[in-house]
């Protein structure tokens, strides 16, 4: 604070402070004259190191006092570290308690870009409202940029070695993977706001002496195979804006529905349609038109990666992966928040399934609204394509698994070829195939599948 500000015990009481404090577990507050350590929001030290109303009443520069107290307490100060190892849980709440700071920090600044009408973060809020949510408020936006500078730091620290950075992180984002490369390039290497720069330094401190790969794969190994990325996001969301969670009803489906989901999907490839291999098999494709954080997805990888080996062993695992699945699995996202998290989720269990993804692959996972025709992709024809129904949503209404909303997951279809209609399938989703341009297009299932035994799609 200015010198000019004497009370500071009114200061350390303010809304601003106090999320200064419950952000920052080592903070000094200071108008020059007194010194105020905070350690964990906690005030364990203070020293009144010289006179304001000597410089404010007598005009003239006053003594220093108790010299040995402000350097004891400044030697407190400078002495903390960061903690030299995280759990999985405690690693996510600090990061929440940053990233709700760097959000606030965002949203000031777009309310200062706006008033100038230029800057490069207003440039990112409308493009995103223009392409992708047409109504995407300022706040709402500083949310999703929040919580994807922090996934991508994340990403990025994962693929890194020792001294990670900020300025690193955009080395360490495939080019594959564009619209984080661009989110990035200004994150790393643009001359950010010095508010915006010292608290996106702090998150890459603190993931910086995390080993974050270890506490993923720790997660992995230790719960047999369960889903480290989705609890980790739990648990960040729950710290970061439990009201607001709550509010939209973002929670994610439970892993024993998805597999239950993605074993009736592969048992009704192999018996209904023919393709012995389920979802390993040749010319079956699949997409998620709502992935959020790609656990359906991750799942049938999974799942195809085991058909394989129970046919062919692993010998061959590496190349099925980079042949099937990374060209003929989709997904679609329209939040960037869980966007940057499947990407992160997709690159962990392709390389625990055996494959690391190089700089020049992705999976092709696409920041796009489902009905949008514009896809970018090049989906085939022609083929099985595997895929589950999703809720319509507004544009701006975050991806959400509600208990009630899990069950619509049970929906599939599929594209086939003419004349290739399974006979059991409701006839009510037969369409005659139409001849263009002197060829006849194929036929599209667009309505239900069937419902699976003991799921039943819940309608609007």
């Amino acid at each position: 604070k200015k010198p000019t500000e004497e009370n500071l015990n009114h200061i350390a009481s303010t809304e601003q402070l106090e999320r200064y404090r419950e952000t920052f577990p080592n903070l000094i507050l200071t108008n020059f004259f007194e010194f105020l350590l905070f350690r964990d929001g906690q005030l364990v030290d203070r020293v009144l190191a010289a006179r304001p109303f000597v410089l404010h009443k007598l005009g003239t520069v006053p003594p220093v006092e108790k010299t040995d107290e402000l350097f004891n307490l400044m030697e407190k100060f400078f002495s903390f570290s960061l903690p030299k190892s995280y759990t999985a849980e405690s690693l996510a709440v600090e990061l929440a308690k940053r990233t709700r700071f760097l959000r606030d920090v965002v949203a000031d600044e777009l309310q200062e870009e706006k008033a100038r009408k230029q800057g490069l973060l207003l440039g990112f809020y409308e493009a995103f409202q223009k392409y992708l949510i047409a109504n995407l408020t300022l706040e709402d936006f500083a949310d999703l940029y929040a919580q994807t500078i922090t996934y991508g730091l994340f990403a990025a620290r994962t693929r890194a070695g020792d001294g990670f950075s900020r300025r690193m992180a955009f080395d360490n984002i495939p080019r594959t993977i564009g619209i984080l490369r661009d989110v990035f390039q200004f994150i790393s290497l643009g001359d950010l706001p010095k508010q915006l720069e010292w608290i996106v330094d702090d998150i890459s401190e603190v993931l910086a002496v995390a080993d974050a790969g270890g506490i993923l794969n720790r997660f992995y190994h230790e719960g047999k195979g369960s889903d480290p990325i989705v609890h980790f996001y739990d648990t960040f969301l729950a710290e970061y804006d439990p009201e607001e969670r709550e509010r939209r009803g973002v929670y994610y489906t439970p892993e024993p529905v998805v597999s239950y989901i993605v074993r009736s999907l592969n048992k009704l490839l192999k018996e209904k349609f023919g393709r012995s291999e389920g979802l390993a098999s040749e010319g079956v494709t699949l997409l998620d038109p709502g992935a959020g954080t790609m656990t359906f997805v991750a799942c049938a990888s999974q799942e195809a990666v085991r058909e394989f080996e129970d046919k062919y062993g692993s010998g061959g695992r590496e190349g099925f992966i980079r042949e099937h699945i990374l060209k003929n699995y989709y997904a679609f996202e329209l939040m960037m928040a869980p966007y940057a998290v499947g990407h992160l989720k997709m690159s962990f269990f392709l390389e625990e399934l055996g494959h690391r993804l190089t700089d020049e692959e992705r999976f092709q996972f696409y920041l796009k609204h489902p009905g949008d025709g514009r896809t970018g992709t090049n989906i085939p024809t022609g083929h099985v394509i595997a895929g589950r129904g999703v809720a319509p949503r507004g544009r701006g209404q975050e991806k959400t698994s509600h208990p009630r909303d899990s069950w619509k997951s049970a929906i599939f279809w599929s594209f086939l070829q003419p004349g290739k209609m399974d006979p059991g399938i409701n006839p009510r989703l037969q369409t005659s195939g139409r001849k263009t341009a002197g060829r006849e297009k194929p036929q599209v299932a667009s309505g239900r599948l069937r419902e699976i035994p003991t799921l039943r799609a819940v309608e609007d």
